[in-house]
């Protein structure tokens, strides 16, 4: 296996395109740490996978639906009651656009 796969020159270059700004000692820190992230990666890809079928989730997943319930609604006056931002019969809302 291959070790030391990032560089102190990518991990500046990767710093850079981030924004960030790294000491000497988190350069050499996250070098150590990308180059074990991608030893793994490694690792996984020396996996038999033929025979495994691709999937989305971990776990079985399932769309539930309720019934849809026909229920009576809020009267206008009921709703307008319950703002009490209310101007000629309308909500007002702040201005968003100028």
């Amino acid at each position: 296996m291959v070790q030391g796969k990032i560089s102190k020159q990518e991990i500046e270059y990767i710093a850079k395109l981030a924004r960030l700004e790294l000491t000497d000692e988190e350069k050499k820190e996250y070098t150590r740490q990308l180059s074990s992230i991608l030893d793994y990666f490694q690792k996984l890809s020396e996996l038999n996978t033929e025979d495994i079928e691709p999937t989305t989730y971990i776990v079985s997943k399932s769309n539930r639906y309720n019934e849809d319930q026909v229920r009576d609604s809020l009267s206008q006056k009921e709703v307008r009651a319950l703002s009490p931002f209310i101007e000629g019969g309308y909500f007002k809302v702040p201005k968003i656009l100028e």
